[in-house]
């Protein structure tokens, strides 16, 4: 509606007395008709999820959007810092939570969402990855995804095994299952970032053992080689070597998702976005895979590494700061996480603390992630909470799963490996 018409129906309504309720709901329905919000997002974040919520927000709110794509990696990085430092920040952007934002100075460029209502809805382990002094500058994109164990169910079942809730009943789950004639690990070295899941999906239980562990790795003061957690995630890898699949030296990714899918194998130490993928080549699985934490020391204490989402950060010099926190807030009410999922998928629980994910996400994630959750067993993944990874991980941890080196010997190359990151980041590590 024309703002002079509006305004002419006013001045009647005024004469008369009476106001025509139309224009009330016409104006209140779409409180940000006229907005347009620039963001910055990836091409994979910028899927049909997001798109389905972003619609209705415009049909509802009335805001539209203006998208630019970020070309990700380190092009991508250079590109948010650059603008960060130019103060050319869109709206909204999208970009990773942990490590790589503190890299960005947030409080110098985001706005502080650490008292709008919506942040109350985030878990602490999200928070504790968008957060600088206590302050908090993102609100989570998606949902989560886990470092852990995905299994074969029916084998559990028909074995009479239990989920394990310790390393060495892991082993002698896998022991059982040898024995019965089973391949009780996937193993494919083929694509040597798959072999790192082991060891990075065991920082729960390093961090169990050493709260301040990545903190103190980070100043240079804590190792792996000689952290106790540390070696220990290092260790597991030659309590393996005896239960893989044959062609474990060759098998590729998209082999473990086949294999895994059809119960070829029991047990894949994975990130949970296979989970998806292996239901979407094979729905008959969606009843038979599980999933279970990397399991430590203490069966009162097992619990989940979670690999947290991107998340929205808003332009502290935004002209539009009213209107993009009003698209979070749209976004993160349950009917509209619930549009993101049912439309997108879930690679494992949200974010959003008391959310239910819908039905229509498998049981795995649903259930048997969202468990630990539930029970406040989670911890992010290193690389969230340190800027430090070593640049040759993968070919360490292939080593290692292949039974080249010992766990000690791993734990010191990385270590080693692990120095040359830091002292290019200005450290101080000797």
């Amino acid at each position: 509606m024309k703002k002079s018409v509006l305004a002419a129906m006013l001045a009647a309504a005024m004469t008369v007395g009476t106001m025509p309720a139309t224009v009330f709901a016409e104006e209140a329905a779409k409180p940000y008709e006229g907005v347009t919000l620039t963001m910055w997002i990836g091409n994979t974040e910028y899927n049909a999820g997001t798109q389905a919520v972003m619609e209705k927000a415009t049909e509802e709110l009335g805001m539209e959007f203006s998208i630019e794509i970020n070309p990700g990696g380190t092009e991508g990085d250079n590109i948010i810092k650059t603008r960060c430092a130019s103060g050319d920040l869109p709206d909204i952007s999208n970009y990773n939570s942990g490590s790589l934002l503190t890299a960005l100075n947030p409080k110098e460029h985001f706005l502080d969402i650490t008292d709008e209502a919506m942040t109350q809805k985030f878990d602490e382990t999200f928070l504790s990855c968008v957060s600088q002094e206590d302050r908090v500058y993102g609100a989570p994109f998606t949902t989560t995804q886990g470092g852990a164990v995905v299994y074969w169910k029916p084998d559990y079942e028909e074995l009479g095994l239990e989920v394990p809730t310790t390393w060495e009943q892991f082993v002698s789950n896998c022991q059982a299952l040898k024995d019965a004639g089973k391949t009780p690990i996937y193993l494919s070295c083929g694509d040597t970032w798959t072999t790192q899941l082991v060891f990075l999906g065991d920082n729960y239980n390093v961090l169990a053992k050493n709260p301040s562990f990545a903190e103190d790795f980070t100043a240079g003061t804590a190792k792996f080689a000689t952290d106790e957690g540390g070696l220990a995630s290092w260790s597991k890898y030659a309590d393996l070597v005896d239960f893989y699949n044959a062609d474990a030296s060759a098998a590729k990714y998209d082999d473990g998702l086949e294999a895994m899918a059809t119960g070829q194998a029991t047990h894949w130490f994975m990130l949970t976005q296979v989970i998806p993928l292996m239901i979407a080549a094979h729905p008959e699985a969606e009843e038979n895979i599980g999933v279970f934490a990397i399991p430590g020391d203490d069966p009162e204490n097992c619990g989940l590494t979670v690999w947290e989402p991107n998340a929205w950060y808003i332009s502290k010099d935004s002209a539009n700061k009213e209107a993009a926190l009003a698209f979070l807030d749209f976004y993160f009410q349950e009917e509209n996480l619930d549009l993101y999922v049912e439309t997108i998928g879930a690679n494992g629980p949200s974010c959003i603390k008391g959310y239910t994910l819908p039905e229509s996400v498998a049981p795995a994630i649903r259930v048997d992630m969202q468990a630990y959750f539930d029970a406040g067993k989670t911890a992010p993944a290193l690389e969230f909470i340190t800027p430090v990874k070593g640049s040759t991980c993968e070919q360490i941890t292939t080593s290692a799963a292949l039974g080249q080196i010992d766990g000690a010997t791993a734990a010191q190359m990385y270590d080693d490996d692990c120095k040359k990151s830091a002292v290019q980041q200005g450290l101080g590590w000797e």
